[in-house]
């Protein structure tokens, strides 16, 4: 009867997101012309947030943000330095209750703008 049980409650533990970390995938492009500094990428009441150094024009980075923190609904932050010291603000995306809606979120630097995608993977 154990094992019966065992092996009826094994699928449901690696079918269910129990196992993964509360987070999300982010990846940030740089297609400006010139290398942005000091980006953080944070949940919006800043308790949680990610931290890179710089990106050279035509790069990009990834990494993973934990939300171990987070527990309110609210929104992604990208801030960063510009070359000659301006610093931006963008926000985009959606979490509830701590817990990201989508799996990965996508931030494009542009010249003169920043673009925001967000979505699930398959």
């Amino acid at each position: 009867m154990k094992k019966v049980f065992f092996l009826l409650i094994l699928p449901l533990l690696f079918s269910c997101d129990l196992i993964k970390e509360n987070g999300i995938n982010y990846k940030i492009v740089n297609n400006s012309n010139s290398t942005i500094n000091d980006i953080v990428i944070s949940t919006s009441e800043k308790v949680d947030s990610s931290v890179i150094k710089s990106i050279a024009p035509n790069k990009s980075a990834k990494g993973f943000l934990k939300m171990k923190n987070t527990r309110t609904d609210g929104s992604y932050t990208l801030t960063f330095n510009h070359a000659d010291g301006s610093k931006e603000y963008a926000l985009g995306g959606y979490y509830t209750n701590g817990i990201a809606l989508n799996s990965w979120i996508r931030f494009e630097i542009q010249t003169d703008t920043v673009l925001i995608k967000a979505g699930n993977l398959p």
